[in-house]
């Protein structure tokens, strides 16, 4: 097992927060306040968790530029005013920048008890499987 430092339970701490945030700035139709509150603590969040130095690297990777353009330029719209198209932009990139992991959360959450049996469920694990690309389930 590793050990987690203290400087990573803040980040995920912060990280938590600032996707809780977002979540209620979007329930919250939109409010402006909140998604900028969530997008600052998200991203103070991931440094803390992986560090500074891995933070801006994983960011401005060659081959992730245009998500990090997207993510970036959403929360500018979303700081300058514009919500709606500034949350949209930011998913994009969001979705661009993350995709990477969705195979390894879909794979934890199909661990977890209660949820994994949920997600093996008929229709729903055909949307996992698709999500997740996992090579071993039928697509059918």
């Amino acid at each position: 097992m590793f050990e987690i430092t203290d400087f990573q339970k803040i980040g995920v701490g912060l990280t938590g927060f600032g996707v809780a945030f977002i979540f209620l700035g979007v329930l919250f139709i939109f409010d402006k306040g909140l998604l900028a509150i969530g997008n600052i603590l998200f991203i103070s969040g991931l440094a803390f968790v992986i560090g500074l130095e891995r933070t801006f690297w994983f960011f401005f990777q060659r081959h992730k530029l245009k998500g990090t353009t997207a993510f970036f330029g959403g929360i500018f719209l979303v700081l300058f005013g514009w919500p709606i198209a500034g949350i949209l932009v930011e998913t994009y990139g969001f979705i661009m920048l993350f995709s990477g992991f969705f195979p390894v959360v879909v794979n934890f959450l199909r661990r977890i008890p209660v949820l994994g049996t949920l997600l093996s469920l008929p229709y729903i694990s055909k949307v996992v499987d698709r999500i997740g690309g996992d090579p071993n389930r039928s697509m059918v």
